[in-house]
Parts: structure tokens; sequence; C-alpha cells
């Protein structure tokens, strides 16, 4: 099967979409595929394709004002010629926005079917960073994914939202986590100590540090006495966190084993972001066998059993997310148990099952496609 891959992100950006994008790419060449990738060229001086499993088409992009971290792509006629050169039997749009759309703009002149992944909440950001635009967020959504041939949402809440603003033909695919990469083995002593040097609880946050993932809400963690906050992760919050987070500890962007490592060494993982459609981190934390506080809202109510793998706390709620940390903080045979519990939930969601759900979706569509003849 011959696929283009049209992502708003890929690597060395670290972000949701575009680690999926990578692993469905290494999926599909492990099952014999050939993926093609299409994405925003990263930013000048970047080490870009380093990790891609199969080629890749840079459309040139620019810098997102006020979040340079984001690149976005710039009309270009290399996207049609990359479709007319691979000879596509499927399109795989990640999450669809920009690029997305020109890449199922080309797929429809071409006739060739698309599945569109849905992963992040744009109606979110715009409450966000504009205080209104969510109509409009959803009209562009809508738009493109009714397009597709099929939309896959990561989680029921994703899917239920989305199929409450009109788009057809959803269906859940969730994501999976290197189990090998995060385990709880990699806890490490001296890392801790590094971290917590007198023997203090460690909570961690990971991912960006943008004002949609409201981290602030981990002030009163950081008033807990015996605890540490630790923040690994960049972007344009980041001053403005320093002075509300007093005593956390930043370490900046950490990806791969050293990333799994610091998973491993926490004693509690706290996200506080209420817009997720999934939440890779938090699933990456259950793998690392780290109990889990999250919000009650998007793809973290799939992911936490409340109770057994961590606590579901109301979204935006800086006292509960205190609350919640105090309360594993008190009780360490909670924490093991609630992180035994929460390693065993996710140990069979690899990327290599998923990936073949995935697949399974795309021979879907594909056989949809396909002519019928009358007997």
């Amino acid at each position: 099967m011959r696929v283009v891959i049209v992502t708003e992100s890929f690597p060395p950006d670290v972000n949701g979409v575009a680690h999926c994008a990578l692993q469905t790419a290494r999926h599909l060449v492990d099952r014999g595929h050939a993926p093609l990738v299409v994405a925003p060229a990263p930013a000048p001086g970047s080490k870009a394709d380093a990790l891609a499993p199969c080629p890749v088409v840079h459309i040139p992009s620019l810098p997102l004002p006020g979040y340079p971290q984001v690149r976005v792509a710039l009309p270009s006629r290399r996207l049609a010629a990359a479709f007319l050169a691979h000879r596509p039997d499927i399109v795989h749009l990640a999450s669809p926005f920009i690029l997305g759309v020109r890449g199922m703009a080309a797929a429809a002149r071409l006739g060739v079917p698309a599945v569109a992944v849905y992963q992040t909440d744009l109606a979110g950001y715009a409450r966000t960073y504009v205080g209104a635009g969510e109509a409009a967020a959803w009209r562009r959504i809508r738009s493109v994914h009714a397009a597709a041939d099929r939309t896959l949402a990561p989680s029921s809440a994703s899917q239920g939202d989305l199929e409450a603003h009109g788009v057809p033909r959803v269906h859940l695919w969730r994501r999976g986590v290197d189990t090998g990469r995060f385990r709880p083995g990699l806890r490490d002593d001296a890392l801790r100590r590094e971290l917590a040097p007198n023997g203090e609880l460690i909570v961690g946050y990971v991912g960006r540090l943008a004002p949609e993932k409201h981290v602030e809400l981990l002030a009163g963690v950081c008033g807990l006495p015996g605890v540490r906050v630790v923040v690994v992760g960049d972007g344009p919050s980041r001053p403005g966190l320093a002075e509300a987070l007093p005593g956390a500890v930043f370490l900046g962007r950490r990806t791969g084993d050293e990333l799994a490592r610091i998973f491993a060494s926490l004693d509690v993982f706290a996200h506080t972001g209420p817009f997720e459609t999934f939440c890779q981190t938090v699933q990456e934390a259950m793998a690392s066998g780290v109990p889990v506080v999250a919000p009650a809202a998007g793809g973290p109510r799939d992911l936490v059993d409340h109770g057994r793998t961590g606590f579901l706390v109301p979204p935006r709620d800086a006292d509960a997310v205190r609350e919640a940390v105090a309360a594993l903080a008190a009780d360490p045979a909670m924490r093991t148990a609630f992180g035994t519990t929460a390693r065993a939930t996710v140990e069979g969601r690899t990327w290599a099952a998923v990936g073949d759900q995935l697949i399974a979706h795309y021979e879907a569509v594909l056989e949809a496609r396909r002519p019928t003849v009358a007997a």
C-alpha cells in the first residue's frame, strides 16, 4: 500500500502530532508498505530527517507569530508534485488544519481516498488564545473532516465532540505507547538526588509550556511540604512559569531515553491541560509505572482509571490538583499500587498493535471505495 502522510508537524518537532506521524510511518515501513511524509519545513539548522523511516517532502514554512516552535506551511507546488510522484493508494491527514486542508484538496482532485486523524482541539485553542472563534474553528474542522472518507478520533471524548458538531463517519483510533522505552526499571536514584537533593517527593509535568496547558495550576503543588515540582518542556509560557512556580526545576526539552529515565524517576505525574484530545504524556507516565493526576476532560478520561491508576480532577482547579497530589504524597502504598496498575493497563497498547488497527481502517476505506460488480 502506498500512503502519503500529510502532517502539520513532524520531527524534529516535539509534540503529539509529530510523534504519532513518525510512529505511523515507522509501522507502515515495518509492515512492508510505502509511506511518504509531507510536512512543513523545520526551522533552519534543524536536523530534519534524522529519525525519518521514509522519504520526507518539506513544504516551505514560517514560524507562527508569538509561538515560533510551531511552523506553518506556505502555499507550494511541492504538495501536488509529491502526490503525483508517489501515486498513493490512500492519504493520511494528521491533524489537518492548514497543510492538511491542501492535502485533502489534492486527494480529492486525484480521486484518492483520505483518512483524517483528529488530534488538536482547535476550538479550545481559539478560546485560549483569542477568547473567541470557537464556532469558526468548528466550521473549519467540520469542513475538512467531512470531506474525508473516515475520521479517526483518539478518545471517546473527542469522538463525541466531533459527532456533536456534525462530523460524519467518525471512528475511534487510540494511540500507542513505547512500553520498551518507557518502563519502571529506568528509575534512577542518582537523577532523583540531583532533582530533589533533600529527598523530596518528585511531581513532574512533561509537555509544551504554553497557555492552553495551564501549567500554572501546579503553583499550589510547589507549596506542599516535602514536594519538588519538575517541569520538562519548553514554549512561550516558560518565563512566566518560572515566576509562577517557585522552587520548581525546569529541565527544558528532553526526548528519547533521557525522557524515559525522567518519567521513571517521578513519584507522581501531573498534567494540567484541559484541551487534550488524547494526552500521550499521561500514557507514557503510566507505562513508566507512575501514578497520574489529570483533568477529567478530553483524552485523560479514557486513560486514567480514577482511584486505581491515579486521580481525575475538575479541569482548571488548582486546589483539586494540589489535594490529589497531597493524597498521593501522604500514601506511598497507594502510589505503588496505582503505578503498578497503570503499567499493567497500558502493556497491550503498543504502537505495533495500534498501527495494525490503523491499517485495518485504511483497508476498510479502500474496500468501501471499490466499485461493486452486479451479479
